[in-house]
C-alpha cells in the first residue's frame, strides 16, 4: 500500500499494483517536478567534487598541508550537519518546495561569496563560503531524496531513489572536468623557480593569480543555481503525503526514531560511507602525483575517470536492483570495496590508481540504498528520519581528517578501508525494520 494525493491535497491509500499500472515508477501528473527535483541530484553533485579540486588548488595558492587543506571538506560537510535539522523543520511547516527554494538560494548564494573571498585573498572566507553552499546542499538533500521516494509507488522507491542519483556523478564529473581546465592553471613550478619569483617579489602575485582561478566558475554555478530556484518557484509541486503535522503529530503513536534499530544504524552506516567516498576523492589527486608522478591536471582528469567509473556503477546498479535487494548488493559491494583499498595501500603505484577506480564504481548505490534503506516504514517520521541521515553526512568533514593525520598518503586509505567494513554489517545484519514498524507506516 502508498500514500498518493487526492485533488485537495488529500492523501489517500492505494495499493501498490496500482500505482504501478497507473504511473510506473513515476505517477502521472508528477512527472515536472520529478524531473526538476531529479535535476538538483545534479546541481548539488558539481560543489561537491569542486572541493577535491579546490583542495589541491588551495594547497598551492595558499601554501598549506594536507591536514589544512582537509578543512575544506571540514567546513563543507559542518554545514549539513547543523543546518539538516532546521531544514526539516521548515519542511513540516510548508512543505518539500519551501525547503527547496530556501536550500538554492543558500546555494547559490555561497557561489556569489567565492568573489569577495577572492579580492581579501583570506582562506577562512572561502571556508565560509563553503559552510553556507553546504548549508543549502543541506535543505536540498532533506528535501529530494525523501520527495523522490515517496512521490510514488513504496515498492519502487529503492529504483526511484538510485535513478534520481545517477545524475548526481554527472555532476560531479562536470564539476571535475571543468574545474580541472578552468581552477588548475597547468603552471607547477620547481623550487629553483620559487626561489626566483620571491627574488623578484612577485610570488605573492603568482598566488595571488592562482586564487583568482577559483571565482569564475563559482559565479556562473551560482546564477545557474539562482536560475533553477526560479522553476521551481513557478512550478506546482504535488503533497507527497506523510506530512508531519501539528495535528497528526498529536495523535502519533509510531515507535520513535531511536528504538529503531535499522534506522539508528542507518545513520552510522551513512556517516561511514560519506566519510569513506569524500577522503578517497579528496586525496586521489595527492596519490596519483605521489605515486605516478602525473601532473596537477593530469591528476585531474584521473580523477574524472574515477567519477565515470562511480556513474557507470550508479546506472548497473539501478538495473541490478531489480533482480537483487538492496541490502544483499550495499554488502557485497562494501566487502569488495574494503579489499580493494587495502590494495591500494599495500601496492600504491598505478595498480593503486586502478583500485581507486574500481571502488567508485562499487561506492555507486551505497548513499541512496542506505537513505532508502533507513527511511523504510519510518511512516510520519520520515522526514526528521531524512534530516537525521542527511546530518550524519558529517562524516565527511571528519573522515578526511584522521586520513590527513595518518602518515603516507597511500596509508592514508585504510581508513576507508575500515569505514566499508562498517557498511557491510549494517547491509547484512541491521537493514531490515521490524514487521511492527512497517505496519505502522501503511
Amino acid at each position: 500500500m502508498t500514500l498518493t494525493a487526492g485533488p485537495a491535497g488529500k492523501t489517500s491509500l492505494t495499493s501498490s499494483g496500482d500505482a504501478r499500472s497507473k504511473g510506473g515508477l513515476i505517477p502521472r501528473g508528477r512527472m515536472l517536478p520529478f524531473v526538476l527535483v531529479t535535476a538538483l541530484f545534479f546541481l548539488w553533485g558539481v560543489p561537491n567534487n569542486l572541493n577535491d579540486i579546490l583542495i589541491s588548488q588551495f594547497m598551492k595558492s595558499f601554501e598549506i598541508n594536507r591536514l589544512q587543506a582537509g578543512l575544506v571538506q571540514f567546513a563543507f560537510y559542518l554545514g549539513y550537519f547543523f543546518l539538516a535539522m532546521p531544514a526539516a523543520q521548515l519542511m513540516r511547516r510548508a512543505g518539500y518546495k519551501a525547503g527547496i527554494l530556501a536550500g538554492l538560494i543558500l546555494y547559490g548564494s555561497g557561489c556569489v561569496l567565492f568573489w569577495p573571498a577572492a579580492m581579501i585573498t583570506q582562506y577562512w572566507f572561502f571556508l565560509m563560503a563553503l559552510f553556507v553552499i553546504a548549508s543549502g546542499l543541506s535543505f536540498l538533500e532533506t528535501a529530494a531524496s525523501p520527495f523522490i521516494i515517496q512521490v510514488g509507488d513504496a515498492a519502487t522507491a529503492e529504483q526511484r531513489i538510485n535513478f534520481s542519483q545517477a545524475f548526481n556523478p554527472l555532476g560531479s564529473i562536470a564539476a571535475v572536468l571543468l574545474g580541472s581546465r578552468f581552477i588548475f592553471s597547468g603552471i607547477e613550478l620547481k623550487p629553483a623557480q620559487v626561489a626566483d619569483l620571491q627574488a623578484r617579489h612577485i610570488y605573492h602575485a603568482y598566488l595571488r593569480s592562482e586564487t583568482l582561478r577559483v571565482v569564475n566558475p563559482y559565479l556562473i554555478l551560482g546564477a545557474v543555481v539562482l536560475f533553477w530556484a526560479v522553476l521551481i518557484a513557478f512550478t506546482p509541486f504535488p503533497h507527497a503525503g506523510l506530512d508531519f503535522s501539528k495535528e497528526s503529530r498529536t495523535h502519533d503513536t509510531s515507535k520513535p526514531l531511536w528504538k529503531r534499530k535499522h534506522f539508528v544504524f542507518s545513520v552510522a552506516a551513512q556517516f561511514l560511507y560519506v566519510g569513506a567516498q569524500v577522503g578517497t576523492w579528496s586525496f586521489f589527486i595527492a596519490y596519483a602525483m605521489r605515486y605516478t608522478a602525473l601532473t596537477q591536471r593530469a591528476a585531474g582528469y584521473w580523477l574524472t575517470a574515477v567519477l565515470v567509473a562511480f556513474t557507470a556503477g550508479r546506472f548497473l546498479s539501478t538495473w541490478l536492483l531489480r533482480y537483487v535487494s538492496g541490502a544483499t548488493l550495499l554488502g557485497v559491494y562494501a566487502i569488495l570495496n574494503s579489499i580493494i583499498c587495502s590494495v591500494a595501500v599495500l601496492w600504491p603505484g598505478w595498480l593503486g590508481v586502478a583500485c581507486l577506480l574500481a571502488v567508485s564504481f562499487f561506492m555507486s548505490i551505497m548513499y541512496p540504498t542506505i537513505f532508502a534503506l533507513g527511511v523504510k516504514g519510518l511512516g510520519q517520521r520520515t522526514k526528521s528520519g531524512s534530516a537525521l541521515i542527511v546530518m550524519s553526512i558529517a562524516g565527511g568533514a571528519a573522515i578526511p581528517l584522521v586520513m590527513g593525520l595518518v602518515p603516507g598518503v597511500a596509508q592514508s586509505y585504510l581508513v576507508p578501508a575500515v569505514c566499508f567494513v562498517g557498511v557491510a554489517l549494517y547491509a547484512w545484519f541491521l537493514s531490515k525494520p521490524e514487521p511492527e514498524e512497517l505496519a505502522e507506516a501503511v
